[in-house]
């Protein structure tokens, strides 16, 4: 019977102490905590770029304030009135809904 041997030398396996799982979750976390941080940074340099343009806009006349405020007073009125029939509407689907499952229970 003859061994065969590598060769190299034997690598004993030790296992992390607890403090170093630890470490590496509390790492992960401020990993995490900075990528969301960083998110939100983002959104709110685009938000205020967006915000610069609109004060721009209105600063230089081509918006006028007064006009966009008529036109939202307008779309907020076509909105109403848009939500009211389709809650008609659904009133109506559900007329006939239940006209069609009488019928159907009635055959």
């Amino acid at each position: 019977m003859s061994s065969v041997s590598s060769g190299g030398p034997r690598v004993t396996r030790v296992s992390a102490p607890a403090e170093w799982d630890r470490l590496e979750l509390t790492v992960r976390r401020l990993l995490d905590e900075y990528a969301a941080c960083r998110r939100r940074a983002e959104m709110a340099e685009r938000r205020v770029a967006e915000l610069e343009a609109a004060l721009r806009e209105v600063g230089t006349g081509i918006v006028d304030p007064f006009e966009l405020t008529d036109r939202i007073a307008a779309l907020e009125a076509e909105n109403a009135s848009l939500r009211e029939r389709l809650e008609q509407a659904r009133a109506g689907v559900g007329r006939i809904m239940a006209r069609l499952r009488f019928m159907e229970d009635d055959r």
